[in-house]
């Protein structure tokens, strides 16, 4: 039986067709553009101004320091009033190996406390990768399962951060550090928290 001649079958728009994909594409585009045009290191952190997630490390096995094995760490090691710089990184990580020599640099020059978290590594790898590029290390926790690295919402590694004395996150960089950004970003939050901290305490003195 046909229609009648008057009737007309309903047609697909080709602009209903296109809109989903325009949304998803300028959806797209403003992501990148919060991001910091796209940038990883500008990437946010949920956790900025809060404190470490509960953890415990055990230290990488066969890791030593001046002939003393080098110790893992826990949350609680990073609340002892001291600020410390948080590097994530692995032995198979090209980026890792592109900044070690930053990290060594950090710790030579400006002798800041630097705590690493080795990210599913194989223990001998990480032993052989110090060997070779030197070790910055303070203590070296061994994450294995990456689980610790989930939590502190790691993106990829290498990843910085630094934590103040009360153990809570001031600072993300995702990516490998450069020197200038050491000079330019790290370096002042650094002072910026320890200043802090010293007016915390001139404060809690005066008040006694």
């Amino acid at each position: 039986m046909t229609s009648d001649a008057g009737e007309t079958r309903p047609s697909r728009s080709r602009g209903g067709f296109f809109l989903p994909l325009i949304i998803v594409v300028v959806m797209g585009a403003l992501f990148f553009v919060a991001l910091g045009s796209g940038d990883p290191s500008r990437l946010p952190s949920v956790l900025i101004g809060k404190p470490v997630p509960e953890f415990d490390l055990p230290p990488v096995e066969g890791v030593a320091q001046t002939g003393k094995t080098v110790p893992g760490f826990s949350s609680a090691d990073l609340a002892n009033g001291e600020v410390s710089v948080v590097n994530v990184w692995a032995s198979w990580c090209g980026p890792c190996i592109q900044e070690h020599p930053v990290l060594v640099n950090l710790k030579e020059q400006h002798g800041l406390r630097l705590m690493g978290i080795n990210y599913k590594d194989e223990p001998e790898a990480a032993q052989r990768f110090l060997t070779r590029l030197g070790n910055p290390f303070d203590a070296l926790g061994a994450d294995s399962s990456g689980r610790v690295a989930i939590d502190w919402g790691v993106y990829g590694v290498p990843e910085t951060y630094v934590v103040d004395g009360k153990g809570e996150i001031v600072y993300k960089h995702v990516g490998p550090l450069t020197p200038e950004q050491v000079d330019a970003e790290l370096l002042p939050v650094v002072a910026r928290v320890r200043d802090a901290a010293r007016s915390d305490t001139v404060e809690t003195s005066a008040i006694r």
